[in-house]
């Protein structure tokens, strides 16, 4: 389980929201500049709060009052952008072991990457792709080339800003199926911002609307 109460202010914009986020895809919607990717930032570790908590379970992430702030490596956070942010240079096969030799740096298990390898690319159909380099991929393939990587790092959960916004309608159709793969087998929170309200309805389990900086019933 994770939970957050937290507080936060950018120049005019001030972010104050608290929430608990079990198994399952919870959507963060709201209109841009309401504080989607502020929270999956502050998560992630990647935005340091000015006050309150970040926790997953019992691993305290941040919690202003005690000083205490977990660096982002050490938090086990996948998270997926709107760009697959694949390394050019490597074919999807290394690119996915990434995720799992990134692991192993961290102190996790890396012993069954070949079982969690094989798992990965069954599940999100990349068998065929495995020997190309991302220059060769089509957008949708590159997403999930990301997913897989992410999810080789074996996160606590998952964090997905907008994955699918660079791609066409065509594409997005084609990864959709993968996306409720992930959220029906993962058995980790994922959090997923996106503006289109019709992607939301499908993937979402639970959905958290923001209006300027606070969740709206």
């Amino acid at each position: 389980m994770l939970s957050f109460d937290i507080r936060h202010r950018q120049g005019d914009f001030t972010l104050a929201v608290a929430a608990r986020i079990g198994p399952g895809l919870t959507a963060l919607s709201g209109p841009s500049g309401s504080g989607k990717t502020t929270i999956l930032k502050i998560v992630a570790g990647l935005i340091r709060p000015q006050a309150g908590q970040v926790r997953y379970a019992e691993t305290v992430f941040v919690d202003s009052t005690q000083g205490l702030w977990l660096p982002p490596h050490q938090r086990r956070c996948g998270m997926v952008f709107q760009e697959a942010r694949l390394f050019p240079h490597l074919t999807v096969r290394q690119n996915l072991l990434y995720g799992a030799w990134f692991r192993r740096v961290r102190g996790g298990q890396a012993d069954l990457a070949g079982a969690d390898l094989a798992g990965i690319v069954e599940l999100l159909g990349l068998d065929a792709l495995l020997n190309r380099r991302p220059a060769n991929l089509s957008g949708g393939e590159a997403q999930r080339v990301a997913l897989g990587r992410a999810l080789l790092a074996k996160p606590r959960l998952l964090l997905m800003d907008e994955p699918l916004a660079a791609l066409d309608a065509a594409r997005k159709a084609d990864i959709l199926p993968y996306l409720e793969k992930i959220r029906d087998t993962a058995q980790v929170p994922i959090l997923y911002v996106s503006h289109a309200q019709a992607e939301i309805e499908r993937l979402a389990s639970r959905i958290l609307k923001l209006e300027e900086g606070r969740f709206i019933v």
